[in-house]
């Protein structure tokens, strides 16, 4: 039997080993006056958000399209800026070649890429004279085989970097990081246009950075979807393929065996562009058994033959229909509550308390723009959607979809508008240019820089302040543990019970895409002390990188509903490769102590939990149950030594 000595030394290396850096203790927000439901005008984006991405929890990063934006970097119009969520404003920056309906996604080591885009130009959108310098007064080189890469910063000094070419041209591509933090490359066009065609289809897929030397591979159902295929919708499964749905036809991508399979045609409506229906990955739960379900919102129903600029689109009305999938388990579409109006353009944004909220958009027309004399101006939208509503993938069929306490927008938000979610659980709402420049005089819809905050309900609540939230998660491996104070659980420590640890990554924002998004919450389970605080012990990402691709995510500790300030965190090893993973350890029971008589105080068991409990917690030895206890940080080495 091993010493004691020898048992603590090994402790000791073991402690070392699991032993995890701590962020910082998130506060509270800067006001707890905002209007609630309600958005507020705050800032200015200096380009229009045509691309958007959170990079640090103060910057957001905004991508145009080449064109006369007032605002200047380097003697010419600028269509790239950085934004401060805290200061409100920000600067301009160099993207350097024409980023127009480009794509976007982050890499397993916080690194941010965003490919492709379209020809040198000019004003108006006319084709300039060199593909190489650009055209006066843009400077822009082409940017359709364009690799640009940005680090973000909080300093200021970060700046886009060209860093090499793609295989082939892509405008309008999809970005999905994958489970080894590479980034899969799909579709997309060659040149340009209202859609795609046979001429300059690009039905092929690619990874960055392609360490295996696979090239391109072909894609049959890029190949058989013409004209509304261009950014195909795509996510990453649990299963580790890719969903891939466009226009009608929906496959899975095994993209390690190069491998594509069509299952079921979607239902009701087109979802991709110009359609544009808004689409989200519900919320990963150890309830659903992080099961993956899709939903698709909006869209409209035109046929592959419609899609032309013959007649007046603008005013074809857009689709109410919501269906879903659960493509690891069943192949078929459901249909959900429907929209309360219908919408193209919608984008679907998670909120840290498992609801999504619905913004921007038109009830009639698609996304797009051109000189016809029937289009708005050059929109080929109208009627824009104001309102913005709330799903909560929770309630009970037909009372899914709600405007309680919700007010409208007063901006439209057209073609070319984005949203992202913020680390305070605002949401950040920008861009809308329905035209081939900059356009602001006499019509209906204008290029749009006024940035905006959605404030959902619980903005103003005081929020949690949890201690030990970790910097990095693994996949599987020790859990830690989290403090709420008795304030954090608003006086009353049986709300521990339904407190939950949520991981979410708010993507790459374009074309009512945001490419990445997604949620999962982590397995937990609790302790509540009689002082009225309580611990929440708190699993790793499950061991499986597909469930939530590595990279940075914003971390947030949610208690009746009212999430924390989210911290940015890594998952997963910080670099791009594969991931390595660890058996979960299992987590304490469940209980909440009660104070007795004699004011000293008991533990009650519980069998309520927010994940998996341990059942085999009776079953362990003394040293089984010791080294559980100091592996989670609740047993010193000191203490350890005593007790053996």
């Amino acid at each position: 039997m091993p010493s004691v000595r020898s048992a603590v030394t090994a402790f000791s290396l073991l402690a070392s080993v699991y032993a995890q850096a701590t962020a910082p203790t998130p506060g509270q927000p800067a006001r707890n006056d905002a209007p609630l439901g309600a958005f507020e005008i705050v800032g200015d984006s200096m380009v229009s958000a045509q691309q958007m991405f959170l990079g640090t929890p103060d910057k957001v990063y905004i991508i145009d399209k080449t064109e006369a934006n007032p605002a200047t970097v380097n003697g010419h119009p600028a269509w790239a800026s950085e934004f401060s969520v805290s200061k409100k404003g920000g600067r301009t920056m160099d993207i350097v070649t024409n980023t127009f309906c480009a794509g976007g996604n982050v890499l397993a080591n916080g690194t941010w890429i965003n490919v492709g885009g379209n020809m040198a130009v000019t004003t108006g959108g006319a084709t300039a004279d060199s593909e190489v310098t650009g055209g006066q007064p843009y400077q822009d080189p082409d940017g359709g085989q364009s690799m640009r890469m940005l680090t973000p910063c909080d300093d200021g000094n970060c700046e886009w970097a060209l860093f090499g070419k793609m295989t082939t041209r892509r405008w309008y591509p999809t970005l999905e990081t994958l489970d080894d933090g590479s980034i899969i490359i799909i579709g997309g066009a060659e040149w340009g246009g209202f859609v795609n065609d046979a001429n300059q289809n690009n039905p092929t897929w690619e990874l960055f950075p392609d360490k295996d030397n696979i090239g391109l591979v072909k894609s049959d159902i890029l190949a058989n979807t013409l004209p509304a295929n261009l950014y195909p919708l795509t996510w990453l499964l649990p299963s580790g393929k890719l969903l891939i749905q466009s226009n009608w036809k929906t496959s899975f991508l095994d993209y390690k065996n190069q491998k594509e399979t069509p299952i079921n045609d979607m239902i009701e409506a087109v979802r991709v562009y110009p359609a544009s229906g808004g689409t989200a990955m519900l919320p990963l739960t150890p309830a659903n058994g992080y099961t993956a379900t899709i939903l698709f919102c909006g869209g409209n129903d035109l046929q592959p033959d419609r899609w032309t600029t013959d007649w007046d689109i603008a005013q074809y009305k857009a689709s109410t229909s919501c269906v879903s999938i659960t493509p690891d388990v069943s192949t078929t579409y459901n249909k959900e509550d429907p929209l309360p109006e219908g919408r193209s353009m919608g984008n679907l944004i998670l909120l840290p308390n498992g609801k999504i909220l619905c913004l921007n958009g038109a009830e009639t027309g698609v996304a797009g723009y051109g000189p016809q004399d029937w289009a708005v101006g050059e929109s080929y939208a109208d009627n824009s959607v104001l309102m913005p509503v709330v799903y909560d993938p929770t309630a009970a069929a037909g009372s899914r979809w709600s405007r309680d306490g919700l007010t409208a927008s007063t901006i439209p938000r057209m073609y070319h508008s984005t949203a992202t979610l913020l680390p305070d659980g605002s949401v950040l709402v920008s861009g809308s240019n329905p035209h081939a420049d900059y356009v602001v005089d006499n019509v209906k819809y204008k290029t749009e820089y006024r940035v905006e905050y959605f404030y959902p309900s619980y903005y103003n609540s005081r929020r949690p302040q949890p201690q030990g939230l970790v910097e990095q998660l693994s996949y599987g491996g020790p859990y830690f543990n989290v403090t709420l104070a008795k304030e954090d659980l608003a006086g009353d420590v049986n709300n521990v019970k339904e407190a939950t640890v949520i991981l979410l990554r708010t993507g790459f924002s374009t074309h009512t895409m945001n490419m990445g998004q997604r949620f999962l919450q982590l397995n937990s389970t609790y302790t509540g002390n009689s002082d009225g605080s309580a611990v929440l012990h708190v699993s790793q990402v499950p061991p499986n990188a597909a469930l939530f691709a590595p990279g940075p995510a914003l971390l947030f500790v949610v208690v009746n509903g009212v999430p924390s300030i989210g911290v940015q965190v890594m998952v997963g090893s910080g670099q791009v490769g594969e991931q390595p993973t660890n058996n979960a350890v299992a987590l304490p029971p469940p209980s909440v102590a009660t104070q007795t008589d004699d004011g000293q105080s008991s533990g009650s068991s519980s069998q309520h939990t927010t994940g998996n409990q341990d059942h085999n917690a009776a079953m362990r030895t003394p040293l089984q149950s010791y080294t559980a206890l100091l592996v989670s940080g609740l047993l010193s080495v000191s203490l350890l030594a005593a007790l053996l």
